[in-house]
């Protein structure tokens, strides 16, 4: 008895300390505050970037000065000043006294694009049952009356550069240089003013509104490799305009772009164009890396005409209905659902199905539409790499660039609309990078490669090899093909170095100006090319669009192939 007298005598000072210690640390605030709670949800909400909540905070008087949709436009105004990416707050402190008033404390941890970390605290003043709000709360070490600033430095551009390490683009972003001269701009873009789209996500990122930047092409796609990481000082500005750095760093020199361009090939390239409207891609057929792109090569896509036949028949091959000794009437056109089909310029064709390919028959190859059916036709063009993003890059370069896509309906419609799509027409359309791709997939036994456009590892498409089609088939149809270039459509595509297989294509776009109401009126065509070389081991792919042609694509885009594939070939 006398033991548990001596324990409750022992134990009854620190009971009633401990009780005295909660009496007091509740009436000055200590945790389960309202201020420090309100301090704690104010600083979680600004760091979701959930201004509403931050402004529910705020007492009335607060709310009365200040609207909040002008308190929203405060934290933004701040966040692209101090280039923020992220807010990182620590546990609000007690409540405490300073200049006579109640003040939380709350530790910051500011993450920024061109300054660096910011560690600091921020004085939450409390007043009236709320923040008492004023605008130097916007950033942690900012005084009464002060303002946000920066003085930005901006790193040294980076350049682009060929496989073999000529510069393709070099020199700062307002005096960006192209040592190759306007042969390159085709694969690198340019640098320019952003759109205003773009302005605000830049700014964030330490790029003043003036600041050129990459508006196209590779420029565009890694600007922030080749842009680096903007320095400088980030100011707190008195009312007398004197300023003092709140943080300061340097900025860091970006990191070139090795591209898999062959500089002589796409000199080359560039003058077969020879300025008219398209685009020419040329990969390697091994590994399909791109060698060459002139003009749109891997945008605007256009229906691919005959070009697409190549499809056409794969699906035709695969399931069956073809063989290369198959006849076929001699005929100037074709009925298919209704609608008569007629061959290029009323002209008769037929025979052998080698003979039809080679003379690209219409009459031929629009039934097999209705014959492979729409899941075959969609399912075959589909891993040829139609309707998917081309793989240029890496997927969140693709993501953010969004590069244009072959696209094919993954519902065609009726008999004819099969029929039309089976020859390349209809809703059917491709990018001469597409049909590159095309022509490496049969060049390489039949498995379609990745069409990388850059050798840095970690930039490059993490896509694996495609087999479209087995070797069988693409042996078959390089038979097809070289008989195209030996005695088709497509001798004009012929080089003297090796054979070239190929394939020509004439996309009728509609009637010309002034010609709508004739009986036969002049067509508007875009003109075509896809072929690989040598047909026995290829080394080089091409795909050739001329948008708006003066002639068929047998006539002027084979014969720019023709150039192209000698240079490459040396």
């Amino acid at each position: 008895m006398e033991r548990r007298r001596r324990f409750a005598t022992r134990t009854l000072p620190l009971a009633l300390i401990a009780v005295v210690a909660f009496v007091v640390g509740a009436a000055v605030g200590t945790p389960g505050s309202p201020q420090k709670d309100a301090a704690n949800a104010f600083a979680r909400a600004w760091a979701s970037k959930n201004f509403a909540a931050m402004y529910a905070e705020l007492n009335d008087a607060s709310r009365a000065a200040v609207s909040l949709a002008e308190f929203t436009a405060a934290y933004r105004e701040a966040e692209q000043v101090a280039t923020m990416e992220a807010l990182r707050p620590g546990s609000a402190h007690d409540p405490g006294s300073s200049e006579g008033r109640t003040v939380v404390t709350v530790p910051l941890g500011v993450i920024t694009v061109a300054f660096g970390r910011l560690e600091d605290e921020l004085e939450l003043p409390f007043a009236e049952g709320g923040v008492a709000w004023d605008p130097s709360l916007v950033f942690p070490g900012l005084n009464a009356g002060e303002k946000l600033a920066n003085e930005i430095e901006l790193a040294p551009r980076a350049a682009i550069l060929a496989s073999d390490g000529t510069p393709l683009a070099e020199g700062p972003a307002d005096e960006r240089e192209h040592p190759l001269g306007s042969a390159a701009i085709d694969v690198t873009g340019e640098v320019g003013m952003p759109s205003e789209e773009a302005m605000a996500k830049l700014v964030r990122h330490g790029f003043s509104a003036e600041t050129p930047v990459g508006i196209s092409g590779l420029e565009q796609a890694f600007n922030a490799r080749l842009a680096g990481k903007p320095g400088g000082k980030l100011l707190a500005v008195g009312e007398s305009g004197s300023p003092r750095v709140l943080a300061e760093s340097e900025p860091e020199a970006g990191a070139p772009v090795k591209t898999t361009i062959d500089a002589a090939l796409q000199e080359t390239a560039v003058a077969a164009l020879a300025g008219r409207a398209g685009g020419i891609a040329v990969l390697d057929a091994k590994n399909g890396d791109v060698r060459a792109l002139a003009g749109q090569a891997f945008s605007a896509p256009q229906p691919p005409g005959s070009t697409f036949k190549i499809v056409t028949t794969t699906a035709a091959l695969q399931k069956g209905l073809v063989s290369l000794d198959d006849e076929f009437e001699i005929v100037d056109g074709v009925n298919v659902g209704g609608r008569f089909i007629s061959n290029a310029n009323g002209e008769f064709c037929g025979g052998t199905f080698r003979e039809a390919f080679a003379e690209s028959c219409n009459a031929d190859f629009a039934p097999l539409g209705p014959q492979i059916g729409n899941n075959a036709l969609v399912g075959t063009a589909e891993r040829f790499g139609f309707n998917s993003a081309p793989t240029l890059y890496s997927p969140r370069i693709v993501r953010e660039v969004g590069p244009a896509e072959s696209t094919i309906p993954e519902q065609i419609g009726e008999e004819i609309d099969l029929g039309v799509s089976a020859i390349g027409q209809g809703e059917v359309l491709a990018t001469p990078l597409e049909m590159a791709s095309v022509a490496q997939t049969i060049g390489n036994g039949g498995v379609r490669e990745p069409t990388s456009i850059v050798n840095n590892k970690k930039l490059r498409p993490d896509a694996k090899p495609v087999r479209v089609m087995s070797k069988k088939i693409a042996d078959e149809l390089t038979e097809l093909m070289v008989g195209v270039v030996t005695g088709g459509t497509g001798t004009a595509g012929a080089i003297s170095q090796a054979q070239v297989a190929g394939k020509t294509g004439t996309a009728e776009l509609g009637p010309k100006p002034g010609q709508e109401n004739k009986e036969n009126p002049e067509q508007i065509k875009d003109a075509w090319f896809s072929a690989f070389v040598p047909a026995g081991g290829a080394k080089l792919a091409i795909g050739v669009l001329l948008i708006e042609a003066e002639a068929a694509g047998g006539e002027v885009a084979a014969p720019a192939a023709a150039e192209v594939l000698s240079a490459g070939l040396g």
